[in-house]
């Protein structure tokens, strides 16, 4: 069985690429609901409905464990579809997120006890990060930004121009004018490694930016290792599949900006 990867959109593909690259001898499947991005705008019900969808046609394509490499899905969706439906529908496979492993990473990564939140306006109103990370840290600060303009700058490709770097910088400013004492920020969507050196050009001198990307591929090999019992159904072809609800040729299109190198992938109908 195959390792699947789902994202509203193309930025699980950052994420996608980090664990194939710590983790490359398994089978994957990644699924982009492309046709109905940006979920960041969008209410819990809704959110929840498509997640749970995109998550039950990837375990008709024969997948194990599905990673939500989504902030806004692992924000609004993963906690219901993990305790009400995972138990019905398929309670011998497993559904992952992004937002616990990137809050677990926290601890170890702040000095001052204060850190930024950088995402989508569903990921940050719906304060999943600062829930998680007090749960794990209660002394840390959590500080949060909304960046409602990163993802269709990146999206349209428009991220490396003046006009990107004007947004940018006006999201940074407002998020270190909340608290000067952030060391640690967090690209809380899968997208913003794309404008990381960017966004690295307008943060202070000593603050880490952290990406999902590595953490997500790290907590999974964990997961891997301390569940034998799911990793022996994992199959180990070294193979990727890419699907999408959008047309091919503008995932295509698309996907290029993410995965620095052209990619195909299948149109599917979600019913």
């Amino acid at each position: 069985m195959k390792i699947g990867v789902f994202d509203s959109g193309y930025g699980g593909l950052t994420v996608l690429k980090d664990i194939i690259e710590q983790l490359p001898q398994y089978d994957y499947v990644y699924l982009g609901d492309n046709a109905r991005t940006p979920y960041g705008t969008r209410s819990y019900e809704v959110v929840y409905g498509y997640t749970l969808q995109c998550v039950r046609r990837l375990f008709d394509m024969d997948c194990r464990i599905v990673i939500l490499a989504c902030n806004t899905a692992s924000a609004k969706a993963l906690r219901s579809i993990q305790q009400n439906d995972l138990p019905l529908i398929a309670p011998d496979r497993r559904v992952l997120g992004v937002i616990r492993p990137t809050a677990e990473s926290i601890g170890s990564l702040t000095k001052t006890n204060t850190v930024g939140i950088l995402g989508t306006t569903g990921t940050i109103r719906s304060q999943s990060y600062e829930i998680e990370i007090k749960k794990l840290f209660p002394r840390i600060e959590v500080v949060s930004q909304e960046c409602p303009m990163w993802v269709p700058l990146i999206e349209n490709n428009e991220h490396l121009t003046a006009g990107a770097d004007y947004f940018i910088k006006k999201y940074i400013d407002s998020i270190l004018a909340k608290n000067n004492n952030i060391d640690t920020l967090v690209l809380g969507c899968t997208h913003y490694p794309l404008i990381a050196d960017s966004i690295a050009r307008f943060v202070p001198e000593g603050i880490r930016i952290v990406h999902q990307g590595a953490i997500v591929a790290a907590s999974l090999d964990d997961y891997l290792h301390r569940h034998p019992e799911q990793e022996q159904y994992c199959s180990k072809g070294s193979t990727v599949e890419f699907y999408t609800t959008e047309a091919e040729g503008k995932f295509s299109e698309h996907a290029s900006i993410f995965w620095q190198e052209p990619l195909s992938a299948q149109t599917v109908i979600l019913t």
